[in-house]
């Protein structure tokens, strides 16, 4: 391992960098604005630059943070650390100005950190704008660093105070451009890194079976960076993997247990009995690749056994009726789990667990996932035992969760069975999604609090009445892995799941659940107002309005909400006004970027939702 290079920029006196010239393995580069004549006179100046030199530094006068790129060649650009210590424009320069010159920096850092390098900026208390400055300034009055950072696409990664005090010979100095102190109490040293390059969301094919025939079909854009993402495979190291496979590890020790591994089609045909039509992800198939009627008929376009989803397909088939050629992405495994039990290919008593990404369409929160990894265990039990069929299984459930949150944070969890009518209407998205497939016996709710808002994460089912006069009743446990991934690891937005930067992954070496410490704090955010005429007499679709944020932004929305619905009077026409909150939890936002979205976004709800802008 070679040398780490380390620049020091806007030296003063340059006892910073001489403190730091004597670290082994390091190599010091440090440099400052002004020329070498006018950098000596600054007191103690002198004696920091021979010491510099006699350790094998580099010194180097009259460089511009804001031109990095021109005073150092390509060969020696790649820099592991860069500090710069109380940036300032000088004299009386307000806080526009300094804004300007942090952007000029970050955008030249770029051309010579390396890849996986740090950048230190020290700033005085108040100044950064962040939560971690005692007291905070109010935003327009700080220099915003994480937002002019982000512009150069960088994040901020950890912040801490500056120890000016454990430096050993550091004086701070240059304030006002005089041989004057900087207020260092309460400062601030904040770390940035490279965020990764914005997702480039092409058009993406997808094959996959449906009715016995192979087809293709284009992914919704808004799911392009999350299908085929291999996070159940045997070789990932993913959360929702440990939980699942420690889930399963769980129960086969109180059941016989049989893991369905097989690739389940994510296309079904027809329309799901009882769930919205704007909650489903609905598929045009490539021209020319659309199943026949016949062989749909054998394939999954049946009856749920826990529900209502896909009656109305199932009963045309058996009229001999022509069955519509809708498909659409899976937002269940119950059909699979029913095509099992038709087949009587399980053995009563012993458990069946299928898993598998799902896909819906909902409103934005930080808890509300387009996709999702469900895992689904079935059990057929004789007639009569399914309640302490259901008992055992929750028991078992809730001590491998305990054990998990346990190792991972020492701390015991709150598990709870709700029964179904105890929630009211007080549902989260996921759980009233749920409802939507069929009736449901239980929520099964994981938190400090055991209300169902947030905390919800699965739920239990027993077949439909025509079912239980056979001799076998079938009890189904439907579990949201990347909800209980998120309560377990302390993850507060689902986004973060499906990161692309491997900092997420590592977190978690071969598998082994831990605390995640995000790599990207206090990241910026930007407000922006939409208000528009809806059409007349049309009832608006919110899921739909959500949806085409989350496909304009790709997934940068993490807030809608309605500030006003207003009624013409006479006219009658109706107006409504949303706030639209832009940040990304693992990438660099800036907000250009950001404003380029919100005038993207005005332009497809104009089009595709037929409203009229305000």
């Amino acid at each position: 391992m070679g040398l780490r290079r380390v620049l020091l920029l806007g030296e003063g006196n340059f006892s910073f960098s001489a403190a730091l010239c004597g670290a082994q393995g390091t190599h010091v580069v440090a440099t400052c604005y002004q020329s070498e004549e006018e950098a000596a006179g600054a007191a103690g100046a002198a004696r920091s630059i021979r010491r510099l030199r006699d350790s094998g530094a580099e010194v180097v006068f009259s460089v511009d943070c804001t031109k990095l790129e021109e005073h150092f060649l390509p060969g020696k650009r790649e820099f592991d650390r860069i500090y710069f210590n109380f940036p300032h424009c000088g004299r009386k320069a307000g806080v526009g100005k300094n804004r300007q010159l942090l952007a000029g920096f970050f955008h030249s850092c770029t051309e010579v950190l390396a890849q996986e390098g740090e950048i230190h900026v020290a700033l005085c208390n108040g100044q950064g704008g962040t939560p971690a400055d005692r007291p905070r300034r109010e935003w327009h009055n700080s220099w915003q660093i994480v937002a002019v950072a982000a512009g150069a696409g960088f994040i901020l990664s950890d912040v801490h105070p500056f120890k000016a005090e454990t430096i050993e010979g550091y004086k701070c100095t240059g304030y006002r451009s005089q041989d004057k102190s900087f207020c260092v109490e309460g400062a601030l040293n904040h770390v940035f890194t490279r965020s990764t390059a914005p997702l480039c969301l092409t058009p993406l094919s997808c094959k996959t079976q449906v009715g016995g025939q192979k087809v293709s079909f284009q992914v919704p854009q808004v799911l392009v960076d999350k299908i085929n993402r291999g996070f159940l495979e045997g070789n990932s190291s993913h959360p929702v993997r440990t939980i699942k496979e420690e889930l399963s590890a769980g129960l086969s020790q109180a059941f016989p247990l049989q893991n369905t591994n097989s690739s389940f089609p994510l296309l079904h045909q027809g329309h799901p009995h009882g769930v919205g039509h704007s909650n489903i992800f609905w598929i045009t198939l490539s021209p020319g690749e659309a199943p026949s009627t016949e062989k749909m008929s054998q394939g999954l376009a049946n009856p749920v056994l826990f529900s209502h989803f896909g009656q109305d397909t199932d009963k045309n088939v058996q009229e001999g009726c022509s069955v519509p050629k809708q498909f659409y992405l899976r937002p269940s495994l119950l059909p699979h789990a029913q095509a099992i039990i038709k087949k009587r290919a399980f053995s009563p008593g012993t458990l069946q667990v299928l898993s598998g990404p799902v896909f819906r369409k909902c409103r934005i929160t930080p808890h509300s996932m387009p996709v999702f990894h469900e895992v689904l265990v079935v059990l057929a039990v004789s007639r009569g035992t399914e309640n302490s069929c259901i008992q055992m299984l929750v028991e078992n459930i809730k001590t491998t969760l305990n054990s998990l949150h346990q190792g991972v944070s020492g701390v015991k969890p709150s598990i709870s069975l709700q029964e179904a009518t105890s929630f009211g209407t007080e549902l989260n998205d996921y759980a009233a999604f749920e409802w939507q497939l069929g009736e449901i016996q239980h929520f099964l709710c994981v938190g400090t609090d055991p209300e169902p808002s947030g905390s919800c994460v699965g739920v239990i089912r027993t077949a439909p009445d025509e079912f239980k006069s056979r001799e076998l009743v079938v009890v189904s446990v439907s579990l949201n892995l990347d909800l209980l991934a998120m309560l377990l690891c302390g993850i507060s937005d689902w986004r973060m799941l499906w990161t692309s930067d491997r900092r997420f992954l590592r977190q978690f070496p071969e598998g082994e659940l831990r605390l995640f410490k995000n790599f990207s704090i206090y990241p910026p955010s930007y407000v922006h107002d939409v208000s528009f005429w809806l059409p007349d007499e049309e009832e608006f679709d919110e899921v739909a309005f959500h949806t085409l944020a989350r496909r304009v932004s790709g997934e940068m929305v993490v807030s809608i909400q309605l500030k006003d619905n207003f009624q013409q009077p006479g006219t009658g026409r109706r107006s409504l006004c949303y706030r639209v909150t832009f940040q990304s939890c693992d990438r660099a936002l800036g907000c250009r970027e950001a404003a380029e979205m919100q005038l993207h976004f005005r332009e497809e709800i104009q089009q595709h939702l037929g409203v009229t802008l305000r």
